[in-house]
């Protein structure tokens, strides 16, 4: 129907009725498409790739090559120390909208989805710092020094500090792109604190271990600055509301 709307120009185009007219001069009608419903030699059902699993894998390994830049086995992230969290750094605080394109960038560096480290060096990238208005430009508040979003949340974990993020309205709308919130977790990150999350990232940070927390009073998000300490206490008790 589009095609034979497109050949006469006009949506007033009956093809079953009207005609068109050949740059001859001669009127004519398009004939009505044909197909075949049921391929007389059948459909081709193709290659059939299918590897059933073993009846008994406790002796299978699934080897990946440590060296790949592509591919990266999961390793559990580790429990609660059963203790309040103290003196936390803010990585970042964030200003305005905050994606999960922002969070964790598509484009090339979805071919790092099977490697959680290398995909990781994407983290906030393009969220933009409210110190500075720079993206991708945070202050490392063990050194003083500027760096990268990524860099800094890795020199806090190897320093053995947990860092939190702090966040506008709506933080993590977007697909559910579950590495926006495993990215965080591999990194150190501990808790998320926002004006407001969207419903399906708050529930992949949960998933992955983080605190997904929002202020009790928005207005709360202006106290904040990017050299202060957080600590979350009562955490034996923590529950929605609290």
């Amino acid at each position: 129907i589009v095609t034979a709307l497109a050949l006469a120009g006009t949506l007033n185009f009956n093809p079953e009725t009207d005609y068109l007219t050949a740059p001859n001069g001669e009127k004519f009608k398009l004939e009505p498409p044909s197909g075949d419903e049921l391929p007389s030699r059948d459909f081709d059902p193709g290659q059939d790739t299918y590897q059933h699993p073993p009846a008994e894998s406790s002796s299978v390994n699934v080897d990946v090559n440590p060296s790949s830049n592509r591919l990266q086995l999961l390793e559990p992230f580790d429990k609660w120390h059963g203790k309040d969290l103290e003196d936390m750094r803010v990585l970042i605080k964030v200003k305005g909208k905050c994606t999960t394109d922002h969070i964790s960038a598509a484009g090339p560096w979805l071919k790092f989805r099977g490697h959680l480290d290398n995909i990781s060096n994407n983290l906030l990238i393009g969220a933009v710092n409210i110190e500075n208005d720079a993206v991708n430009k945070v202050k490392n508040q063990l050194t003083g020094e500027y760096g990268g979003v990524p860099d800094v949340a890795r020199h806090y974990k190897a320093n053995g500090v947990n860092w939190v993020v702090v966040g506008d309205e709506n933080y993590g709308e977007g697909s559910s792109r579950e590495h926006a919130a495993l990215e965080p977790r591999h990194l150190g990150g501990r808790a998320i604190i926002v004006k407001s999350f969207a419903r399906i990232h708050e529930t992949n940070l949960k998933k992955q271990g983080l605190l997904p927390l929002t202020f009790a009073d928005p207005q709360d998000y202006d106290k904040i600055r990017p050299d202060d300490k957080i600590s979350i206490t009562g955490l034996k008790s923590f529950a929605p509301g609290k």
